[in-house]
């Protein structure tokens, strides 16, 4: 039946009514939905392509929607808060899930001379990276950042030591980028430096781990090594993941001390009256603490292996939602202002990691 003209009317004002009374879309809505989305293309792309971990793809895909055309102006605009709740808050919860995978039994199983061993490479890539990334003159929190990626367990490291540090987000951005090009390089190259390097089955998988930046990376390339390549080469990268909270802590440290004297030498006297009641870095983040509690319960043996299962299926999708929001961050044309400088960074840690780990590997198996 056809509507007169007042039914239509009344209809068509009803409607608007409706449509105004509904909440926008807005706040951490889109960016987080974009992320999600992201999140399944990664799962895609590691389905179709496996040797492409799920992380380096979230990473890739994170960059690649920040430059295209059509969606340029979304990641810029209404989806920018999300997008940078998903490098910060998942990455946390990422974080603290990662601590399920570690079990000090594990570990201290490794022996002492490989436990040092790790030490000294995680010690000696952080320091290096750090000394020449200042000598360079890369901006901001770069270096440090950068230096924690390659020493520790690269974006997951990046995000954790970030988020003490309060570096900016484009720092942040372009860190991530940099350690996952190179951790992906590792996947192809490593392989065929085995043999020539005269490496066996466990001194290939121990030199992954305590060289290749991603879990995810070092699962990738031990595996062409054989099954006891993959086990060595997963339990050396867990042992350099444990030494993310030390790590952590000792940032925030520094970063507690630089405030107090910026304020007391360069703010003037007026405001060492005030540093005791400023809002400082805790030492021990709460993430942090979270995640070393989860190592703890790890290590009870108290949860079942389907409860793992499931808190390391959901620990891979927070960190790649994560770094799909930091790869979003990512300005092109920024990096490539300083792209000869962050790629003599990035080449020059490289060749410190994988050196320092092989003579490590040689000396201690």
């Amino acid at each position: 039946m056809a509507l007169t003209l007042r039914e239509r009317t009344t209809r068509d004002r009803t409607t608007r009514t409706r449509t105004r009374s509904l909440p926008p879309l807005g706040g951490d809505a889109p960016g987080l939905l974009l992320a999600a989305a992201g999140v399944g293309a990664a799962l895609a792309v590691h389905a179709a392509v496996p040797a492409v971990p799920k992380l380096t793809a979230a990473v890739v895909l994170g960059m690649a929607a920040a430059h295209l055309p059509g969606l340029r102006p979304v990641v810029r605009g209404v989806a920018r808060p999300g997008l940078s709740t998903a490098g910060k808050r998942l990455m946390r919860l990422g974080i603290v899930l990662l601590g399920l995978k570690l079990s000090l039994g594990d570990v201290l199983g490794l022996g002492w001379a490989t436990v040092a061993m790790v030490i000294t490479v995680v010690a000696a890539t952080f320091g290096g990276t750090l000394w020449l990334g200042r000598r360079l003159g890369l901006p901001g929190d770069q270096p440090l950042l950068i230096a924690t990626g390659y020493s520790i367990c690269g974006a997951s490291a990046i995000g954790a030591v970030s988020q003490a540090s309060g570096s900016d987000e484009e720092d942040v951005a372009a860190s991530v980028a940099l350690v996952t090009l190179c951790g992906t390089l590792a996947i192809a190259v490593l392989p065929l430096l085995q043999h020539p390097l005269g490496l066996g089955e466990v001194e290939f998988g121990r030199w992954v781990g305590a060289s290749v930046h991603d879990v995810g990376q070092v699962v990738a390339t031990a595996q062409t090594g054989g099954p006891g390549a993959l086990r060595e080469a997963v339990l050396v990268k867990l042992m350099r993941v444990v030494l993310l909270a030390p790590l952590v802590a000792g940032v925030a440290v520094a970063v507690r001390r630089r405030q107090r004297w910026n304020k007391e030498n360069i703010a003037g006297p007026t405001a060492k009256e005030s540093v005791k009641s400023d809002t400082r870095p805790p030492i021990v983040p709460l993430f942090v603490a979270g995640f070393l509690a989860m190592i703890v319960l790890r290590t009870t043996g108290v949860l079942p292996e389907r409860a793992l299962t499931v808190a390391g299926d959901a620990q891979e999708l927070l960190l790649a939602a994560a770094l799909f929001g930091l790869g979003s961050a990512v300005h092109l044309p920024t990096m490539v202002r300083t792209g000869g400088r962050i790629a003599l960074l990035g080449l020059g840690s490289w060749v410190m990691v994988a050196g320092v780990s092989y003579a490590g590997v040689l000396l201690t198996t």
